[in-house]
């Protein structure tokens, strides 16, 4: 049973910030409403009020030279869609067309997939991977936040309380880089998730730069910085020798937890297996 609350609808980013100061934790931002009303619904959080944003046309898609700013109410829909996306971003589009049902993706916003931080979720991962950052804004003032350092913790963020997130500016991947998301789970959410955006040189005869980062294991995505550096600058043969320490790495790396969806070993163990395949994906897209 849901119960009643008070929907508030601000007609500016200023004003949205302004309600969310003022009514602190007895309020929430509500965009899609796809992750927050079920958790109402379940008695699993409690708001006296909802601040609708839906208003404030943070919906735009656009390319600012070599970057991708994706505002915050974009849904999953618009997202697989997007033919600017299609062209400069088709690992994100694979993944947006793979996220829930397209009943969820018509509702459901990027901005609050991102903010609710549920484990089990897509986009964060692949965004890591992808060197993105998370605009947020509070009155006249704005910052970025690298994707990366944007989850804390299982359903919490970097965002302060009256801090509003309003754009993911994504870079476009260079020449040569193969980019690549791949997941596992059998249950309605994925297990692991992991992401690689990976350059080629010299003909794909060595690696350049490369982002590994892992998620829905643990209770945030991760970056993984051991395992890019064990792979980086490497011959490719010899990096594909060592992704099987890349992988162990990686698994520890995204701090596991045993649930309904594996067991934490099960778990570490798919995210070598998955790291494996993703390498040889984004390396043939170079």
């Amino acid at each position: 049973m849901l119960k009643r609350f008070r929907l508030e609808e601000p007609e500016s980013t200023n004003e949205a910030c302004e309600l969310l100061a003022r009514f602190g934790e007895s309020a929430k931002v509500y965009a899609g409403g796809t992750e927050l009303l079920l958790a109402m619904k379940e008695g699993l959080v409690d708001y006296e009020r909802l601040v609708n944003i839906k208003k404030l046309g943070l919906n735009q898609i656009k390319r600012d030279n070599g970057t991708i700013h994706i505002g915050a109410l974009c849904t999953h829909r618009q997202l697989e869609t997007a033919p600017d996306l299609q062209r400069a971003l088709p690992a994100l589009v694979k993944l947006e067309r793979n996220v829930a049902n397209v009943r969820v993706r018509q509702a459901g916003t990027l901005g609050g997939n991102l903010c609710f931080a549920e484990p089990h979720a897509d986009p964060g991962t692949l965004l890591i991977a992808l060197g993105a950052k998370i605009i947020a804004e509070k009155g006249a003032s704005k910052r970025e936040i690298a994707a990366e350092d944007f989850f804390v913790d299982a359903y919490e963020t970097q965002l302060a309380a009256d801090e509003l997130l309003t754009e993911i500016h994504v870079p476009v991947p260079p020449a040569h880089c193969g980019v690549e998301y791949l997941k596992f789970g059998y249950l309605e959410r994925p297990s692991v998730g992991v992401a690689i955006a990976l350059t080629a040189r010299d003909g794909k005869k060595s690696v350049g730069d490369i982002k590994i980062a892992v998620g829905c294991a643990g209770p945030a995505p991760k970056r993984v910085a051991e395992a890019e550096a064990l792979l980086r600058g490497k011959s490719t043969e010899e990096a594909i020798r060592s992704l099987p320490r890349a992988g162990e790495l990686a698994g520890r790396a995204a701090q596991a937890i045993s649930d309904l969806h594996g067991s934490q070993e099960y778990k570490e163990h798919i995210v070598g297996v998955l790291l494996k395949r993703a390498f040889q994906s984004a390396l043939s897209q170079c």
